[in-house]
C-alpha cells in the first residue's frame, strides 16, 4: 500500500510540473487567454525578418502580435495586420517600424507613438511606416563605398 501511495504522489508531481511547463510555454509563445485587442494595419516596403506571430512592442513591452501579412499586387507592398491590447490607445500620428534586437537577434514590430491628442480608431491603417533594414545591404554599401576611393 505504501508503494502505491509513493507512485501516486510521484505521478501527481510530474503532472503538476507538466501543466506548469505548458502554461509557461504558452505565455512565451503568446497564446495567453487574454483578449486579442484591437486590430490595426500598415503597409511596408519590406517585411524581411518578421512573420505571423511576431511581437508588436511599445517601449520594449510586448503589447500585441502580427496576425496577417500579404503582398498587395497593386502597390507591391506588404500589407500587414497586427493586434494591440485594447488597453493601449495609439495616437493618430503613431509610426510603425520593423526593428531588430541586435546584429544576431530577431526582428519585431515597434510602435512609436506621436504626440497627437486624438487616438486611432480600431481597424485604422497606420501610414507612417519604416521597413526592415537589411544588414547584408548595409555591409555591401560599406564595402562598395570603401572601393571607390
Amino acid at each position: 500500500m505504501a508503494s502505491h501511495t509513493a507512485e501516486v504522489i510521484t505521478g501527481g508531481v510530474v503532472l503538476v510540473g507538466a501543466v506548469g511547463f505548458f502554461l509557461y510555454a504558452s505565455q512565451i509563445a503568446g497564446f495567453s487567454g487574454a483578449g486579442a485587442g484591437e486590430t490595426y494595419t500598415a503597409s511596408f516596403r519590406s517585411v524581411e525578418g518578421i512573420s505571423v506571430g511576431t511581437d508588436v512592442r511599445l517601449a520594449g513591452v510586448k503589447v500585441g502580435s502580427v496576425t496577417d501579412m500579404e503582398l498587395n499586387p497593386t502597390t507591391f507592398r506588404a500589407d500587414t495586420s497586427f493586434t494591440v491590447g485594447a488597453d493601449v490607445p495609439l495616437p493618430e500620428d503613431t509610426a510603425v517600424v520593423i526593428a531588430s534586437e541586435g546584429l544576431l537577434g530577431g526582428s519585431f514590430v515597434e510602435l512609436l507613438p506621436g504626440g497627437s491628442p486624438f487616438n486611432l480608431e480600431p481597424g485604422a491603417e497606420i501610414e507612417d511606416t519604416q521597413s526592415s533594414v537589411s544588414v547584408i545591404s548595409l555591409l555591401m554599401k560599406f564595402v562598395a563605398g570603401g572601393e571607390e576611393e
